[in-house]
Formats: C-alpha cells, structure tokens, sequence
C-alpha cells in the first residue's frame, strides 16, 4: 500500500473521524440516486420477489435507502467504520446495518496504473469473497471511474460469472464512470 497519504484510507480510524466530522451527512462518491435508477433498475432483481442485495463499503449512501423506497426490503449495508454505521442506523433503523472489518474496495488507495502487490492481493482477496458469497445466478454490480482495461482483468474469474461492462455517461464534458455487471453461472460454486 505504501506510505503516501492515501495509506490512511485502509483503516477505519480515518473513516470514523472522517464521519464523525460531517454536519450533515449522506453523499455520494458516484452518481445521484436519480442518476443511478435506471440501470439499477435495469440490473436489479424485481424487489417482490425479495431478493437480497448487500452494500460492501456502504459509507453514508443513501442507496439504501432509496432502495427501500422502491421496495428492496432486504439489505444488508456494511462497513468497517462503526461511527457510519452507527449513524446510518439511527437514520434508517429498518435497514440492516453491519461493521465488518475489509469491507472497503481496495482499490480507493490504490494507482490505477499499476497498483502495488499489495493492493492487487487485496483486489484478488475481495473479489474472491464476493464470488464466495454471492448465489447462483445473483449479480454484483461494481461502479466505479476506472476504465475497463484496468479493471477487467482483475474481475474475470473463469468458470464463475459472466462478466459486463456498461458506461455511464451524462453527456460532453462529463465524468464518465463504468459499471461492471457480474453475473454467478447456475453452475459456479
């Protein structure tokens, strides 16, 4: 990980102080809820049949949330800042909210260049896990900036999902963000 100053991101100190610190709370590192809505509706199971969706570094996000409202009633929303959570508890006590230790995307304090063992071990560590957990024929949606060319080959796992890519753009001069759509074969373990 190194010894710059985004080293702090991978540990909860820096989020729980980071937290603890806001007045208001409740942002968005990517899109707006309403920004988002579409190709989550297009991703996302039908909510009556009550599929369960879970937020791996949820942060402050009000996804959750907005989610609920549309009638995703099974969530689980978890972090490894216990002041977040504590927060987004009180705010939405019927949602379920969890501190786990390594929820957050290690790729937040990495390059996008050419990350350092660490953090690729770290990438290979986390995307294994999601593939351990996530059922057969269930999907995980990973948003981010960082082009397809970087990420790609960090989430291929043969055998296991298929793997997306869906770009989103809000028109000239915007930053773009990609959306990578895994999806477990009926097969995969």
């Amino acid at each position: 990980m190194g010894d710059g100053p985004l080293k702090e991101l991978g540990f909860p100190e820096y989020w729980d102080k980071r937290y603890g610190d806001l007045s208001e709370g409740g942002h968005e590192w990517f899109r707006t809820f309403e920004k988002l809505h579409p190709f989550l509706e297009r991703q996302l199971p039908d909510p009556r049949i009550g599929a369960r969706i879970i937020h791996l570094g949820c942060g402050d996000s009000t996804l959750p949330a907005d989610l609920l409202n549309l009638n995703h009633t099974n969530q689980l929303s978890v972090d490894f800042s216990e002041v977040v959570i504590e927060q987004m508890r009180s705010k939405h006590p019927d949602l379920e909210w969890r501190v786990e230790d390594g929820t957050l995307d290690a790729m937040l304090y990495g390059s996008q260049w050419d990350p350092p063992d660490e953090v690729q071990e770290n990438v290979r560590q986390y995307v294994d896990e999601v593939t351990r957990i996530l059922k057969p024929t269930g999907k995980w949606i990973y948003i981010t900036f960082r082009q397809p060319h970087f990420v790609k080959p960090q989430l291929l796992r043969e055998g296991s999902w298929d793997l997306a890519v869906e770009r989103l753009e809000d028109g000239p001069g915007t930053f773009e963000y990609f959306t990578y759509i895994m999806t477990k074969h009926e097969q995969a373990r």
